[in-house]
């Protein structure tokens, strides 16, 4: 989801708008459901586009960009993104 307004943002813990997450996935700097997989959100993700009707090429992307956020990026390194 395009981070491109305040009002789509998640929220951090002190209230300020995160630059990282959107509000349906976070908010005061939680997960709104930590223990939802990459698969998980790529089924949920799908779903969602499909009822707006979005074209498959545009669901497609999404789903391909989905592993490459933060959240779900590999942790190769003892846990640290890099």
């Amino acid at each position: 989801m395009p981070l491109d307004s305040t009002e789509v943002r998640g929220t951090e813990k002190d209230g300020r708008p995160s630059n990282e997450y959107c509000k349906y996935c976070y908010q005061g700097g939680e997960f709104t459901n930590p223990a939802m997989s990459l698969d998980e959100m790529t089924t949920f993700i799908r779903a969602k586009m499909k009822e707006m009707n979005l074209p498959e090429a545009i669901i497609g992307k999404a789903e391909e960009t989905l592993p490459h956020l933060k959240r779900w990026r590999k942790q190769p390194f003892g846990g640290i993104i890099l």
